[in-house]
């Protein structure tokens, strides 16, 4: 039987709480958060695990070799299993966004669904697959901004919702280019990295958190250079170090840390309490990524 340990492994639990800040983040920037906001971030993570279930699943004889300790590999969850989880996962985070935030949140939430599976199955191994992950962060944000209006009728309620998302897409753009940095680096976890890798994420990191300020205010001051010196610091050791455990020492504190530049973002919408609360995610992922590996 399949423990339950086994399947928080399979979908690295802990890294879901890096999730809900996406939708947080682009409700607040649209200007729509309520109190369908937190059963939109549910869906964000049943999709985030189903996508995890799948990636695992779509790795399982690469990760016979280079990952043989992974749930499939090791055994310990047969790879129908997995691919059920993610199946039902899947259909779970789409039933739950449909269900909070109707059409116009099903809208978004299908594409994004299936730009998961598309990364999973698809385009991880070539070179489009760390824009495409980006891309799925980017949609997550974009969920949050699109339950305003969404069961409203007429053409002012679907302008409303329309500037709802386009005032989300600066978030969704900066949440978007820190995927791409961590997706990058994730890619080689195994075999380390060439320098010119590191210089480049740490560039994009620095850019990413310097969209994220916004005007001067010292809350999300203070989380963007939270998040930037820890993330960044990261970076920095691969540049020293390029091995594949500081790689992966560096993709998990992007996984860990992203709840703190989420955090900044809302606070830069002003809601500073929620992002604050937001980025209080971050160190309690941290902690629950010693006992159950983010990548």
């Amino acid at each position: 039987m399949t423990r339950l340990a086994d399947l928080a492994e399979l979908v690295r639990a802990p890294a879901a709480l890096s999730v809900p800040g996406d939708v947080l983040s682009g409700a607040a920037a649209a200007g729509v958060l309520g109190r369908r906001t937190p059963a939109l971030a549910g869906a964000s993570v049943l999709l985030y695990w189903a996508g995890m279930a799948a990636n695992d699943w779509a790795d399982r004889r690469l990760d016979a070799v280079e990952r043989p300790e992974r749930p499939i590999p090791s055994g310990r969850i047969h790879p129908a299993a997995a691919l059920g989880v993610a199946a039902g996962l899947t259909a779970a985070g789409l039933a739950v966004a449909g269900a909070a935030g109707g059409r116009r949140a099903t809208a978004v939430a299908v594409p994004l669904a299936a730009t998961i599976w598309g990364y999973d199955l698809l385009a991880k191994n070539t070179a489009a697959g760390p824009a495409v992950m980006a891309a799925c962060r980017g949609l997550d944000v974009l969920l949050g901004a699109s339950v305003g209006s969404s069961h409203g009728r007429g053409g002012r309620e679907a302008s409303r919702a329309a500037r709802g998302l386009v005032r989300a897409l600066p978030a969704a753009l900066t949440v978007a280019a820190h995927t791409w940095t961590v997706t990058a680096l994730s890619r080689r976890e195994v075999s380390g990295a060439d320098r010119r890798l590191p210089r480049a994420t740490l560039a994009g990191t620095a850019l990413v958190a310097a969209t994220a300020l916004g005007r001067p205010d010292p809350v999300p001051v203070a989380l963007a250079a939270g998040y930037a010196g820890r993330y960044g610091a990261a970076q920095a050791r691969v540049l020293a170090d390029p091995s594949p455990a500081r790689v992966r020492a560096a993709v998990g504190a992007g996984i860990t840390g992203l709840p703190a530049l989420q955090g900044a973002l809302t606070a830069r919408a002003g809601n500073r309490l929620l992002g604050l609360a937001v980025a209080a995610a971050a160190p309690l992922g941290r902690r629950l990524a010693r006992l159950i590996s983010p990548t």
